[in-house]
């Protein structure tokens, strides 16, 4: 796909379920979408630069169930992973370090990374150019969903915790994060971009390090974190495709709506006017 600042192929593969949607099943579906600017920033930066570690988490993720479902060991629901290769991708100015930017728009991603038959969805970002995220691995993000930013999944904390055999951590988001690109609102990063596209349950899986990292530095990528993204992706879609888990208190989401209405709006530009 082609947009204002070059172009960028998307990659989008299917691992049938057992009992997935796509063999006329009932089983949930898991969305895994690695999420980044480029996986290079030619010619500025030769090499593959910081930002990559979301699709190579994702693209992981798929091989790995790939040869899962050659060799028997099928999951019950679809997974469906998405994301895009750019290997000369532009920058852009962010505090308090620069940002990887994308040939396209984010509007653009999520058309082309986002389903309608995803039930649920882990977006993996490297998340490193901060200074709220002061831990080496991965951090979970709390659920979003339709505009609401709900709780920390406790099921999601205890896979984290079996494949890093560490304590689970996590990071804050703001409302600022969970609206639109482009709305001139201060963002994290676009890890939590996707839950403006869908109304299934989002959470963030953040590459994380202990220092200010930029997204467009080349050999800052660690492979034992991009692991434990994968393989926490992996071990989530066992269970979540199994129906074993949950991202959110469903019951508890429709007592909030009850009591405040829909918060969708933060999912439009809004309106100053």
């Amino acid at each position: 796909m082609k947009g204002q600042k070059g172009k960028t192929d998307f990659v989008k593969v299917l691992i049938p379920g057992s009992k997935g949607k796509s063999n006329g099943g009932e089983a949930p579906t898991l969305g895994v979408v690695g999420r980044l600017g480029g996986i290079g920033a030619r010619p500025s930066r030769i090499g593959i630069v910081s930002d990559s570690d979301g699709a190579v988490a994702a693209l992981s993720l798929a091989y790995k169930l790939s040869l899962m479902h050659i060799k028997g060991d099928i999951l019950p629901g679809d997974v469906i992973i998405a994301t895009h290769i750019c290997p000369d991708a532009p920058t852009q100015p962010h505090e308090p370090v620069d940002f990887m930017d994308s040939p396209v728009t984010m509007f653009q991603m999520n058309q082309n990374e986002i389903s309608d038959e995803m039930d649920a969805v882990l977006t993996i970002d490297t998340t490193k150019g901060n200074k709220i995220i002061n831990h080496k691995g991965i951090s979970i993000s709390p659920t979003v969903k339709e505009g609401y930013i709900l709780k920390v999944s406790y099921d999601l904390l205890r896979i984290a915790e079996v494949v890093t055999g560490e304590l689970a951590n996590t990071f804050p988001i703001t409302m600022q994060d969970i609206t639109p690109y482009g709305n001139g609102l201060y963002h994290l990063n676009s890890i939590l971009q996707p839950a403006v596209a869908t109304s299934s349950p989002v959470v963030g899986v953040a590459i994380t390090t202990n220092s200010v990292v930029p997204g467009s530095s080349t050999g800052a990528s660690h492979e034992s974190d991009i692991a434990d993204a994968a393989n926490f992706s992996l071990e989530a879609a066992k269970e979540f495709t199994d129906g074993k888990i949950d991202f959110y208190d469903a019951g508890e989401f429709q007592r909030i709506l009850r009591l405040y209405g829909s918060m969708e709006k933060l999912q439009t530009f809004g309106n100053e006017n």
